[in-house]
């Protein structure tokens, strides 16, 4: 096995105990990856350079996820749909990164999150223009409050409290519908 195809799989492992258990130490991510701690440590020289990798690893299961949805075809309600199906996979990654301040913290910032952002607000911009979203709600607000949907939605289903078929239900609909009770139910 090639030394990239060894770091992709020690990474996509960290990444999926990481966004399990947030606070796990190198031990156990080596572990978990089937290395041992020496090795993990050869790979990712500390704690800061492995939350690095991952970042880059989930800007880009995002960005697919965001090419997958296809933002620019259709209603965008429909388009919301799309990106709350495509970044499933990547929920629980994105939830342990946005728990993450030295990302958030630092003065130069990866530009991969400045892209994610521009390409989701330009999707309730759409809406807006199109009247299917309400326009009294920034879409700054609106593209965040889908990050912290998607976070909250993978955290219930990582602790059994819902399950993963829900996921794109959960968000989407609260984030359209809102909580009021609608009409005839």
């Amino acid at each position: 096995m090639s030394p990239e195809i060894k770091h992709q799989a020690t990474l996509r492992s960290a990444a999926e105990l990481l966004a399990r258990h947030p606070g796990a130490g190198t031990d156990e991510i080596a572990r978990s990856a089937g290395i041992s701690r020496a090795t993990l440590h050869r790979q990712f020289a500390n704690r800061d350079v492995l939350i690095d990798a991952l970042e880059d690893l989930g800007i880009r299961e995002i960005e697919a996820a965001l090419d997958a949805a296809r933002l620019d075809d259709d209603r965008a309600a429909d388009a919301l749909r799309r990106l709350a199906d495509a970044v499933a996979p990547s929920a629980g990654l994105l939830a342990f990164l946005m728990s993450q301040a030295q990302l958030w913290d630092r003065s130069d910032p990866n530009p991969g999150w400045d892209r994610i952002d521009h390409r989701v607000q330009d999707l309730f911009r759409r809406g807006q223009r199109d009247g299917d979203f309400r326009i009294d709600q920034n879409p700054v607000w609106l593209a965040e409050a889908v990050y912290g949907l998607i976070s909250s939605a993978a955290w219930c289903i990582h602790t059994g409290l819902v399950g993963q078929a829900e996921f794109p239900t959960m968000i989407v609909d609260l984030l359209l519908d809102g909580v009021r009770r609608q009409e005839g139910s």
